[in-house]
Formats: C-alpha cells, structure tokens, sequence
C-alpha cells in the first residue's frame, strides 16, 4: 500500500510539473523564415530535451493506462504531445494530443482549465487562432491566473493581427503573471509597433531574472534574433553563443548561428548548422533556408532536394489538422506553383490580417504578376511600424515591377540597411535589382 501511494504521489508530481512547464516559454507566433514565429509564430514551447520529454510521455502513459480516469494525467499527456510535435516538426502528434485533451474534458468537463489551455496551445500549434483565443478565454474563466492561458492568448490576438489587443493583453498577463513567458511576449508585441530599443531592453530584462538554463537560452535566442533583425550580426552571434552555451540543444539558437555564419562568410559551418538542425525539426521555413543556401552556391540539385522535403511537409502538415497556408504560400511564390501560393494566400487572409500574411499576400500576388494589388497588401504590412527586411524587399521588388523606380530604390535601401544578409538567395537580388535602379543601400 505504501508502494502504491508512493508511486502515485510521484505520478502527481511529475503531471503538475508538466501542466505548469509545457509550452509556458512558447511563442506560438509563426515561425520567423530566417530571413521572418511562429511565427512565429514559429514558434517555440517549452525547454524540456527530446529524452526527458519521451521519458516523461512514457511514465504518463503508464499512469494513464492504471488511472485511466485521471482527467489532469490526460491533460498533461495532451500537452506531452504538443511538445513533442514541436521538438520533432512531427504533427502526427497532433491527433494525439487531441484525443487525450478531449478525454480530459470528457472526465471533467467542468473547471478544466488545465484541459482548456492544452486546448488553447494545440489549436494555436495547428494554426487554428480563433480556437486558441477561445479556448485560453474559457481556461482564464476558470483560473485568471493560469500562466499558459495567459501566454497562448497573447499568442492567438497577434496573429490574428489585433496588434492592440495583444498588446493589453501583454500588459495584463505582466500584471498578472509575470515571468520569462510575458517577457518575450511584451518584446515582441514591442517590436510588432517598430520598438525594437524597448523590445531588447524587456528582453534584457528577462534575460537577467532567467535561472533556468532553458529559459536562458530561450532568452538569448531572442536577443540574437532581435539583433539579427537589424543587421547586427555580431551582436547576433554572441547571444546565438551564449543561448548554445546555457543549452547545446536549443533549436532557435542553432538556427540562429547557422544564418550568422553564412552571412560571415561561414558557409561550411552554415551548412553543418542548418543540416544538423534540419535533421532534428525538418520544418518548412529551415528547410527552405537550407535549400536557398544551397541554390546560392549554385547546388541546385541540393536545393532541389530541400525544396521536395519542405513540400512534403505541408501535405503532412494538412493531413494532421495544422493549416500551413502561410507557409505555403511563401514557399510556392518563390519556389513552386505560384497559383497555389496565391490560393493559399488568399485563405489565410480570409482567416486573419497580420503583418506576415499581408506579407505574405502581397509577395503572391507579385509572383502572379498583380502588382497594383500587390502594392496594397505590402504597405499593410508595413502598418504597425513592424521593420522588416523581407517585407521592405519585396515592397521594393513590387514597386519595381510597377515602375516605381524612386519608391523601389527607397525600400530596396532600406531592406539592404536594415540587414544585408536577410536571405542567402534574396539578399543578392535586392542588390542587382538596387543596382540596376541605379541606387545604392
């Protein structure tokens, strides 16, 4: 009897730490393209290692299968899977974490709120941010305070593009709850409105309060990308270093020090990041970075075999319930059937209006030679101050198909100021079209 209790007062342990630990440090947003969260999007949740999270799954599954009734071990198995999609790029874990989350609801379809944060953070993994936002509201009606329904709704308004929301909704959550999961949440809202001197100070902030060797180099990589943002690739790649330090396995900071190194020259050392990175979480946006890196050097075999894996993806992606048409899109209008990526496009938009789908947009519409409509859409993503050196790139390349030259020559300037290295294969481009234009960054 005592074995017994023993073993379930360590089962207990081990689900409230996964209810409070699983996707708390995420940033549901899309993915940042190495050049853009979730992202990102993309998107990272929390810090727990590949080998501890399948440990973890593991020992709940064998809880689950004695305790079946248990509506917190179902919850936290939910969550179990949502990160480990996130740490293996596999969404076939999604339908899992949907199934346990629902057996959760269906033992305690009252004051759930655990339940309904997992809820919250799938449907935001998937893409679904309506569903998000709804789901994190019916958890904070439960429980004001719950940390995770704090984050993930904050999550759900900026990609939904209500910008102002999500910015009282940071505020309230550092109110509330604050920690290094608001932190990053206020920086990014911050630089969304073009803050970027307030972002990195948050950041610093947090950076300085962070114990947790994972919160650490979740931090760091946000710093780094912040600085990779505006072209500072010294900066960049000293908080890259120190986020690998802290954590050798952090994904974002190996991502992060692979783009560094190509655009110091680095190529080999790019490469060995990217496909090491890759291997692990062959996500669209890494697999297409790797792909262009690769058409740079004129390895176009390579790149085709990178741009196949990334296609794939998003077929897999669909088939799991994620709705990858933001990824779509911008792949397909640089890389595959630009129909497509207009359809895509178009979809999402008809789902929400960020900054990035805007993008996004206007970039599709450019590839199927609609550039009047395109110039709209490129100038909506511009709206909230948010600085970019993608989206200021292809606004120059739109005004340029018009024959904006002075407009063209302006933005191309600014992408190519703001960071020269922003893509492997675009950066380039920017430069001959600039040239061409007779302007000069």
């Amino acid at each position: 009897m005592a074995h017994v209790l023993a073993r379930r007062l360590l089962m207990a342990g081990l689900i409230a730490a996964m209810i409070t630990g699983f996707t708390l440090a995420a940033t549901i947003r899309v993915e940042r393209p190495p050049s853009t969260s979730d992202a990102s999007f993309a998107a990272s949740a929390a810090r727990a290692p590949a080998a501890t999270l399948s440990g973890s799954v593991d020992r709940l599954q064998r809880h689950l299968r004695d305790q079946p009734r248990d509506a917190s071990g179902w919850a936290a198995l939910g969550l179990a899977y949502v990160e480990r999609a996130r740490l293996t790029a596999d969404p076939s874990y999604y339908p899992k974490a949907a199934d346990a989350l629902g057996r959760s609801m269906g033992l305690r379809p009252r004051d759930n709120d655990t339940a309904h944060a997992g809820l919250a953070a799938l449907a935001a993994a998937r893409h679904d941010f309506p569903t998000a936002l709804a789901e994190a509201d019916r958890a904070l009606d439960i429980n004001a305070y719950g940390a995770r329904a704090l984050a993930v709704r904050v999550d759900a308004l900026v990609e939904l593009g209500r910008y102002k929301d999500a910015r009282k909704a940071a505020e309230h959550a550092d109110a509330t709850k604050p920690g290094i999961p608001v932190f990053t949440r206020l920086a990014y809202v911050r630089e969304l409105f073009g803050q970027t001197g307030e972002a990195r100070r948050v950041l610093q902030l947090a950076a300085s309060s962070a114990t947790d060797r994972g919160d650490v180099a979740y931090v760091r990589t946000q710093l780094g990308e912040l600085a990779w943002n505006r072209g500072d690739t010294r900066t960049a790649g000293r908080e890259f270093a120190a986020a690998l330090q802290a954590d050798p396995t952090d994904l974002g900071a190996l991502d992060g020090r692979a783009r560094v190194r190509a655009a110091t020259g680095d190529v080999p050392g790019a490469l060995r990041d990217q496909q090491a990175l890759v291997g692990r979480t062959p996500l669209p946006a890494r697999l297409t970075w790797l792909g262009e890196l690769h058409e740079s050097a004129g390895r176009r075999d390579e790149a085709a075999r990178q741009y196949a894996v990334a296609a794939a993806w998003g077929a897999l992606a669909k088939a799991n319930g994620v709705t990858p048409d933001l990824e779509t899109a911008l792949f397909n209008a640089d890389h595959g059937d630009r129909a497509a990526a207009l359809r895509a496009a178009q979809a999402e938009w008809a789902r929400r209006h960020s900054v990035h789908v805007a993008d996004a947009l206007a970039w599709a519409l450019h590839a199927n030679g609609r550039d009047e409509e395109a110039l709209r859409y490129a100038r909506e993503a511009a709206a909230t101050g948010y600085r970019n050196a993608t989206f200021q790139y292809h606004r120059g390349m739109i005004e340029r198909s018009l024959g904006k030259r002075a407009d063209a020559r302006r933005d191309l300037s600014a992408a190519l100021r703001l960071n020269p290295h922003f893509s492997p294969l675009h950066a380039p481009r920017a430069w001959a079209a600039l040239a061409d234009l007779g302007g000069a960054a």
